[in-house]
């Protein structure tokens, strides 16, 4: 098993494994809570329920998912990165194209296992591969800075210290809010146990903010150990239904819009959140990522599996920054991180104790060791600068990692050229300059 994860070659055990692995489910479980109620619309209360998803099966289907996701990426790429369905797609899927668009949600799953299948073939042929190690090393860096300062945002609003303000976007939440303050402890805690160089740090900073939680009833203690294991019956097999029982509902231009977000979205999301991952862990070689072709395979395959059992669509998780910054380094953290989600199945009532109060610490301190990389970026050179800038902060401004990307990747070829090192620009981004500037005209 050392052998086989290379625990020598990468400074690794099973200890450090085992607590990234761990460290990374905590961080990332809140979507087996989170993706059901969005699939479901259980916002939207006017909504039909004959019309809804089967909450139970999703939340299986999200599980199940996950784990296969994960054993696929850790046991193929060796990768220490989880996979779990899209925060961001999942919204898609439900809000646009179940609830304005119109489309079944059973036309909408076929929607992704066509993407899914769509990016096996990329993956297979090398293409996406290509693409990723065509980006040039400045983005990179920028892409895994910007995501560092996206998921700091999302960590800080989860803990309601940034909240929505009709007149600046933004603003200081309530400080004094029970949740908020149980967020400021675990960001302290966690802070304390890194900067004394503890192992595990952001884990234990968690730990402690669940216990101190329920101690003052911030956070709810489990009702019950052991849940019933709802049905996957009702999501089952249903994205295969309209290819072979209606398949002239597949041939409309609203469905062609569906699977190009999902492609869109979830390839750029998914090359970014490689990248930086594998970027913090020391895994880049020769500024190109090894096994990327495994990688992505191993996330296009997810996608697949995920549709046929009911969810959309199903990515590399940036949450993993988490695991890795705990210590993990192998894909044995993604085997744990797995067999954690399968176990959740079973023990589903104990999430409730993993709250976004709980976890917005992690995603808080990852974010600050993610923007150490625009400390490589020449920003004496602003042919670089612009692009990589732009890059950055497209994203948590955007609310999109994708939307980051589209502008860095516009702006690079632009000013390369300007500067008079058009030479030097990989033709591969001259094609995605073009093909960032349609999607920004026609699918957004």
């Amino acid at each position: 098993m050392k052998k086989y994860f290379q625990f020598e070659e990468l400074g690794t055990n099973y200890r450090r494994e085992i607590i990234g692995g761990l460290t990374t489910f905590l961080a990332m479980a809140y979507i087996l809570v989170v993706n059901p109620l969005t699939l479901s619309l259980d916002s939207v209360k006017d909504f039909p329920d004959e019309l809804r998803m089967n909450y139970g099966s999703i939340f299986m289907a999200t599980a199940l998912a996950a784990a296969i996701g994960c054993f696929l990426m850790g046991i193929l790429a060796k990768y220490p990165i989880a996979l779990a369905p899209g925060m961001g797609l999942n919204a898609f899927f439900a809000y646009t194209v179940i609830l304005n668009l119109g489309i079944p949600w059973q036309t909408a799953l076929t929607g992704v296992l066509v993407s899914g299948i769509i990016f096996i073939l990329l993956s297979l042929s090398g293409i996406r591969e290509t693409i990723i190690n065509a980006i040039p090393t400045e983005l990179k860096y920028a892409i895994g800075a910007g995501i560092g300062l996206y998921i700091t945002f999302i960590g800080f609003q989860n803990a309601g210290i940034i909240v929505n303000n009709p007149a600046t976007m933004v603003g200081l939440g309530d400080l004094r809010n029970s949740s908020t303050l149980l967020a400021i402890f675990g960001l302290v805690v966690t802070v304390i146990l890194i900067v004394r160089g503890i192992n595990g740090g952001i884990f234990f900073g968690m730990l402690a903010a669940a216990v101190v939680g329920m101690i003052f009833s911030v956070v709810e203690i489990p009702s019950a150990i052991i849940g019933n294991v709802p049905s996957i019956a009702p999501t089952f097999g249903v994205a295969l239904e309209p290819i072979f029982n209606n398949p002239g509902s597949l041939m409309t231009v609203d469905f062609l819009v569906v699977v190009l977000t999902f492609l869109f979205v979830a390839f750029f999301d998914t090359a970014g959140t490689l990248v930086a991952v594998a970027n913090q862990a020391g895994l880049i070689k020769d500024d190109k990522l090894p096994r990327a072709g495994k990688a992505l395979f191993a996330d296009a395959s997810a996608t697949v599996v995920g549709a046929v059992l009911g969810t959309s669509t199903t990515t590399s998780y940036i949450e993993s920054s988490s695991g890795v910054a705990a210590g993990a380094r192998s894909g044995f953290a993604a085997v744990v991180t797995g067999v954690l989600f399968l176990v959740s199945i079973l023990f589903f009532p104990l999430l409730e104790v993993i709250t976004s109060a709980v976890t917005a610490p992690a995603l808080i301190i990852v974010g600050v060791l993610m923007v150490s990389a625009l400390g490589k970026i020449d920003w004496t050179k602003f042919e670089i600068a612009v692009p990589a800038f732009l890059t950055m902060i497209a994203m948590p401004l955007g609310y999109s990692i994708a939307t980051g990307i589209a502008f860095g990747f516009i702006f690079y070829p632009i000013t390369m050229v300007v500067s008079g090192k058009g030479k030097q620009v990989h033709p591969i981004m001259y094609g995605l300059f073009v093909i960032f500037i349609l999607y920004f005209a026609f699918l957004t």
